[in-house]
């Protein structure tokens, strides 16, 4: 073991272990730390036994233990626990020695840790790990962002230790500056939602409108995993589908059907409203979430009120056709709006995204890790201004190919009572999004009627703005301009 550790790890959970039994199988020294020091006990006598991992009892030790610059990463719970360790780390380090956030912080948080730490005389990194337990161990998606200069000091290490693709490409670089780091992993866990909430419902339509068990529904997305739709949450639903209980039967039809969520997806979306960017999908990913955790309210609903009873009388294998060109579809919107998002933000608050960069960092070791993220990339090294990834050629004709069994599934569903809210909301969008006109004309009337907030024509240049007095008992005062 080397006299200094290349790092140290502070936070002994799932993924602070696999860390750091990943960093410790790529050749580096690492030092292992927990403020509940029996935590520190245990791995070093268990996982951690007989390798080049060194326990640490309090912070003066472990900072003791560490080659200059110093890096200390953090995966510890997000908000004040995170606060409370950087205060009690920061007496004890040195100009230019390195604090790092690996865990699923809010970027707001980031900007202001930056800062803050930067004004000590240290640097900071909040960066996105992405891939679970699994990845965590064997090569994980980071996404980091923050202090640039530290990036030199850190980038031996995460680009060793993260996924590759492509032969020996690491699925890590850096993102920008502040929270940029953590902005890419929040939009990415905002697709994730997306993503997750598509596959479950055309699982929900196999199940209900078509009838199909748990071994033709695995059947299906076994295929599905070797086309187009190739990803890591196909992968694992096809998994889950196959999996049997005790008894035989299939597990996932004896889970209670109320979903989780750890915040990250509803950071995202209200993001999206906070920049008035139409995230419409993923905040429909939130919201079903939120009401499959109303169980004893549905429960009580399905008593009271009469459902559409399913009636699937057409073609079967053509509707399961069907339904994977409209999932694609669907994913294909999930991840154009994530990207405008990232563009806006990137807008307002200076950050040099790259873009292809970013998709090439999801490739490999990350949750939404699937075959057409090299055409994210291909679309922007074609067109690096590109506004909305729907515009790209090989996205465009991929959604008009998919558009006709896309609206089949949707009112198919819709007709039958199964809901589809992500599915239909992407529809929604991509009809919306190609219209050169919309409804906004009446909107911005009647919000003039109302509040005299003034309209634009289309016979008068943009910019210029009037008020209408709609009844003649109005006056000609109007009130402040409207926002977009």
């Amino acid at each position: 073991m080397k006299e200094l550790s290349d790092i140290a790890v502070v936070g002994l959970a799932v993924m602070g272990e696999n860390l750091i039994l990943n960093m410790e199988s790529k050749g580096f020294t690492v030092t292992a730390f927990n403020r509940t020091t029996d935590k520190v006990e245990k791995f070093i006598n268990g996982r951690a036994k007989g390798k080049n991992i060194r326990g640490a009892f309090s912070v003066e030790e472990m900072v003791a233990s560490l080659s200059k610059p110093r890096k200390v990463m953090l995966m510890v719970k997000a908000g004040k626990p995170v606060d409370d360790f950087i205060e009690t780390l920061v007496p004890h380090l040195e100009k230019g020695d390195i604090i790092i956030d690996g865990g699923n912080t809010h970027y707001p948080d980031t900007n202001r840790r930056v800062a803050y730490v930067e004004s000590k005389g240290l640097r900071y990194i909040g960066t996105g790990v992405s891939g679970g337990e699994e990845g965590a161990l064997t090569g994980p998606s980071i996404m980091p962002g923050g202090s640039p200069s530290a990036w030199e000091q850190v980038k031996p290490i995460f680009q060793t230790i993260a996924a590759k693709v492509d032969g020996d490409v690491p699925c890590c670089d850096w993102v920008g500056e502040k929270g940029a780091g953590h902005f890419v992993k929040m939009v990415h866990n905002g697709i994730e939602y997306g993503d997750m909430q598509l596959i479950t419902e055309a699982y929900q339509l196999m199940k209900t409108l078509l009838g199909m068990n748990a071994n033709e529904m695995h059947q299906v997305f076994k295929q599905w995993n070797e086309g187009e739709l190739s990803s890591y949450l196909i992968e694992i639903t096809r998994d889950i589908l196959a999996f049997k209980d005790t008894d035989g039967e299939a597990l996932v039809e004896k889970i209670l059907d109320t979903a989780g969520q750890k915040g990250t997806g509803k950071w995202t979306a209200v993001t999206a409203l906070d920049q008035g960017i139409p995230l419409t999908l993923i905040g429909e990913a939130v919201f079903a979430r939120c009401l499959s955790a109303l169980k004893d309210e549905r429960v009580e609903a399905s008593k009271k009120i009469n459902a559409t009873q399913p009636a699937f009388t057409g073609d079967k294998k053509q509707f399961v056709n069907d339904l994977m060109e409209a999932l694609y579809a669907s994913k294909l919107v999930s991840y154009a709006q994530g990207y405008t998002l990232m563009k806006s933000a990137a807008d307002e608050f200076g950050w040099n995204l790259n873009y292809g960069g970013i998709a090439l960092m999801w490739r490999g070791g990350c949750i939404i890790r699937s075959a057409f993220l090299g055409k994210i990339k291909e679309a922007y090294d074609n067109n690096a201004g590109l506004n909305n990834l729907l515009l790209d050629p090989f996205f465009k004709n991929k959604i008009e190919h998919a558009e006709k069994a896309w609206r089949r599934v949707v009112a198919t569903a819709i007709s039958n009572g199964v809901p589809v809210p992500a599915m239909a909301s992407a529809l929604t969008y991509f009809d919306g999004y190609r219209s050169e006109r919309l409804p906004a004309n009446l909107l911005q009337a009647q919000r003039d009627y109302f509040g005299a907030h003034t309209y634009e024509r289309i016979d008068k240049p943009r910019g210029e703005f009037f008020h209408t007095n709609w009844t003649g008992r109005g006056g000609d005062t109007a009130s402040t301009t409207y926002n977009v």
